[in-house]
C-alpha cells in the first residue's frame, strides 16, 4: 500500500471522478444491464458535492474519491470509488476505516447504497454494515455508530 491522503475536493475535480465512476461502475453496471457511457458520468455531475467529498490521493496522485453527505438521521457514504489498480490494497479499507471512525465520534449512523452483485459489498460487510431494503439494482446498506470496536479492527488486521 502506498502513502495515501484524504484532501477536500474542489469543483475542478468533477470529471476525473466522473471518469473513474465510469470505470469503476462499469462491469456491474454492463451486469445488470444497465451501463449507458454517457448517463454514468452524467448522474455523477448531476450528485457533485465537493463540501461533502474527498479525493483520493496515493504517492500524491489521483486515485480515487468518496463523499460523506450529512442527512437528517445519518450520513451517506457516497461515491466511494478508487482506481482498478489499487482495489485490494488496502487502501479502501483504510479509507473506510477514517471515515467510519469520524461517523463513531459523532455517534451518527452511515447509510450506503451497493450494487447488487458488487464485491464492495463484501468490504462493507466487513465493517458492520447490514442490508436494510434492496431492488433489483441496490442493495441499501446501514451501520449504526461503533459496531466495530478498536479491538475487534486489530483483529482483523
Amino acid at each position: 500500500m502506498g502513502d495515501w491522503e484524504l484532501r477536500p475536493a474542489s469543483t475542478a475535480d468533477v470529471e476525473a471522478v466522473a471518469e473513474l465512476r465510469a470505470v469503476a461502475l462499469r462491469a456491474d453496471l454492463e451486469r445488470l444491464g444497465r451501463y449507458d457511457e454517457q448517463r454514468v458520468r452524467q448522474r455523477l455531475r448531476d450528485g457533485f458535492a465537493p463540501a461533502y467529498t474527498w479525493v483520493v490521493e496515493v504517492d500524491g496522485t489521483f486515485a480515487g474519491c468518496v463523499a460523506l453527505r450529512p442527512a437528517a438521521e445519518a450520513h451517506w457514504l457516497e461515491h466511494f470509488y478508487l482506481a482498478p489498480r489499487l482495489q485490494g490494497s488496502g487502501i479502501g479499507t483504510a479509507v473506510l476505516r477514517e471515515l467510519l471512525d469520524r461517523c463513531d465520534r459523532l455517534g451518527t449512523p452511515v447509510r450506503l447504497n451497493v450494487l447488487r452483485g458488487s464485491p464492495a459489498r463484501r468490504l462493507y460487510e466487513r465493517h458492520g454494515f447490514t442490508v436494510d431494503t434492496e431492488d433489483a439494482v441496490d442493495v441499501f446498506m446501514v451501520r449504526a455508530p461503533g459496531t466495530i470496536t478498536a479491538e475487534t479492527r486489530n483483529a482483523s488486521m
